[in-house]
């Protein structure tokens, strides 16, 4: 008995082969892309003010991306933006708020920078700041991770030459920070 070459179901065949291998690739491109490390916060007033914005923290080789969009500020004013120890908001008070998230070796340095100090902002006279800055000494995973730790908007800014440059002053605003 002799076969003969059917040159329509091997195409057929040919096709299907190539159908597959290319749904296979496609699918290790998602599995093997470049995925963006970002995690967001809601801030809160605490009570007796009004502050209240977002902050959007996003991962990139040279540091943590902090972007901010704030409201409710006092006009004219600076303040400072920490990442504390706690994912805790309801009792952010002097007396109660956790300290500023830190390495243990970073905190026993009394006038040291803590990496939960991220820096200033300024509200223009409407009371409301928009804008972004890179913390380099914090990321989104690993020792150095601020996920499901407290963001807080202090009513001072960070003085860097005070005998307590952790000192500013008591928070208007409370976010905990979530992927």
């Amino acid at each position: 008995m002799r076969h003969r070459f059917d040159g329509r179901a091997a195409h057929a065949g040919l096709a299907s082969a190539l159908v597959a291998c290319s749904v296979l690739v496609s699918g290790c491109g998602i599995i093997f892309q470049n995925h963006e490390k970002r995690a967001d916060a809601m801030l809160q007033p605490t009570p007796g003010n009004a502050a209240r914005g977002t902050i959007t923290l996003i991962e990139r080789a040279d540091g943590v991306q902090v972007s901010y969009s704030l409201i409710d500020m006092p006009p004219d004013s600076d303040h400072a933006l920490q990442v504390h120890e706690r994912g805790d908001c309801i009792a952010m008070d002097d007396q109660d708020a956790s300290p500023v998230f830190a390495l243990p070796a970073e905190r026993k340095r009394a006038t040291a920078r803590l990496e939960g100090e991220l820096g200033n902002i300024h509200a223009d006279s409407t009371g409301s700041a928009t804008g972004f800055f890179v913390a380099t000494d914090v990321s989104l995973d690993g020792v150095r991770s601020v996920i499901s730790r407290a963001i807080v908007l202090h009513r001072e800014a960070t003085d860097p030459y005070a005998a307590s440059p952790h000192n500013v002053g008591p928070a208007l605003a409370c976010g905990v920070i979530r992927r």
